[in-house]
């Protein structure tokens, strides 16, 4: 007999396209490193995000960002990295020529970044696609429901993120115009920002919006300031990262995510000591803007631009929540299209007058430009096409789900029970109250919860407690809660 070996090609990638690789091992370990940075950040926004909310949705959250996560993940996978990265198709989408990730080499460079591997650079780039439609949670929550959250992150990010992905960062049309995002915040955060402003106004307002100034109690700011914590660290694999080498431009991009994080952490601290007290809350916002807002620009300019930067995103932030929530009524309920959306579009914007790099080598690449009232120009271009886009597709995005699904938003008893027990079924706290003493319609549906659960909810306790502040008149309490009853109270949550 003979014996006849076989060798099977079946699942291997095409041939690889032709492109001068320098592999570098320094620079292939920081993006690792950046990756598991950025992979970080989608719990630390669910962590963030709870902590800031009542608690009876806390589950609710924190399951949408590690189910989306997951989701998303996939999807990039099947076929967003091809859309996003692949050759492109008139410069608006990329071809189908990466599904399933082929021709995506462990051992060969991509097109996109020379010193490291294309699956490395693939990879990293999921991190960004996974977690841009979750920053959006924040605005919606407590209202959205199940189904609708998944169908509409999915058809948002099919529709926003990789076309918009493609035409910055893939070879389309406004990268070809001159258009600088240095790590997402065009690309991410005015598009999520800009997102979440349509979804927030599209949804209404939440039941007793007006009671609390939009300002609902957080139920766990120890956890929030955890969260806070761990964006503000991942943000130096998101912006570090972004360079794609593990050289100065890398240095410089998280000595900016820093400084921006800092200072505008301290005009936002400023401002709450100047218009009530120093509010935790007010801190932690005040990292997120700087860090949403020197993304663009981070790796691109100077320590003193920066400065500029993170001080100008504090001020916008700050006031800007206070005209979205005291004078509009927009209940976005985290805020993100002015903590992520207005303050990204300030750095982009800024990108083009304090832009210093002339010529500088990104991952083999020679990124050319030139601080001129053109380049300003462009990014003013580059973020108005973006979120005009972006918020004209998730408008009829929404417009699409709701007539598939009906309204988008739980009822208002819905609501009042929680999305973690209507939606899963669960409680995140067990001496929370699901449903309160006596209640009807949903208490017969969910007769199942244990008599330890039945305690006055959260916001009843709540009006419960101002009562009590009421009669003690005269007191410091007194005096906050009049503040909050005429919207001077400080920018936060609570009082």
């Amino acid at each position: 007999r003979r014996l006849v070996k076989v060798r099977f090609h079946t699942m291997l990638p095409p041939k690889h396209l032709g492109v001068d690789c320098d592999m570098d091992s320094g620079d292939t370990t920081w993006i690792i490193v950046s990756t598991a940075l950025v992979l970080g950040m989608s719990p630390a926004l669910a962590f963030f995000e709870a902590g800031m909310l009542r608690s009876k949705h806390s589950l609710s959250i924190i399951s949408q960002a590690f189910a989306g996560n997951a989701l998303l993940s996939v999807m990039w996978l099947l076929f967003g990295y091809t859309l996003c990265f692949g050759p492109t198709m008139n410069g608006l989408i990329g071809a189908p020529s990466h599904l399933l990730w082929f021709n995506v080499r462990y051992d060969q460079c991509g097109p996109h970044a020379k010193n490291i591997p294309a699956a490395l650079f693939a990879l990293f780039q999921m991190m960004f696609a996974s977690i841009t439609p979750l920053l959006m949670t924040g605005s919606f929550a407590e209202r959205l429901r199940w189904d609708c959250f998944l169908a509409f992150t999915v058809l948002w990010e099919l529709f926003v993120y990789y076309p918009v992905c493609h035409w910055i960062w893939g070879g389309g049309f406004l990268g070809t115009w001159g258009v600088k995002d240095f790590a997402g915040g065009i690309v991410i955060h005015v598009s999520a920002g800009v997102g979440a402003l349509v979804v927030a106004m599209y949804i209404g307002r939440r039941k007793d919006f007006h009671l609390y100034h939009g300002e609902f109690p957080p139920s766990n700011l120890p956890l929030a300031g955890i969260g806070t914590a761990l964006l503000w660290m991942g943000w130096f694999g998101f912006n570090g990262g972004s360079a794609l080498q593990a050289g100065n431009l890398a240095v410089s991009a998280v000595v900016s995510t820093h400084i921006a994080a800092c200072f505008s952490a301290s005009v936002w601290l400023i401002l709450s000591m100047i218009h009530h007290r120093p509010a935790a809350t007010g801190i932690f916002n005040g990292v997120l803007a700087g860090l949403a807002g020197i993304t663009a620009a981070s790796g691109w300019i100077s320590t003193q631009a920066t400065i500029f930067i993170g001080i100008t995103c504090g001020f916008v932030s700050y006031y800007g929540i206070r005209l979205s929530k005291a004078r509009l009524h927009i209940d976005d309920a985290l805020d993100v299209h002015m903590v992520h959306g207005a303050t990204g579009a300030v750095g982009a914007v800024l990108l083009g007058v304090f832009g210093r790099r002339e010529s500088e080598e990104v991952s083999s690449f020679e990124v050319h430009f030139h601080t001129s009232w053109t380049q300003f120009g462009m990014q003013v271009i580059g973020v108005f096409i973006v979120g005009l886009y972006a918020g004209i597709i998730t408008w009829l995005l929404l417009r699409l789900l709701e007539n598939h699904f009906g309204k988008l938003t739980h009822d208002d008893e819905r609501q009042q029970a929680g999305l973690d027990w209507v939606d899963h079924g669960e409680v995140a706290y067990h001496r929370l109250s699901v449903l309160p003493p006596g209640k009807q319609g949903l208490a017969e549906e969910y007769s199942t919860i244990s008599e330890d659960l039945q305690l006055p909810m959260e916001d009843e306790y709540f009006r419960k407690n101002t009562l009590l502040i009421q009669e003690d008149s005269g007191t410091e309490s007194d005096k906050l809660l009049n503040l909050a009853r005429q919207g001077k109270g400080r920018v936060g949550y609570g009082l």
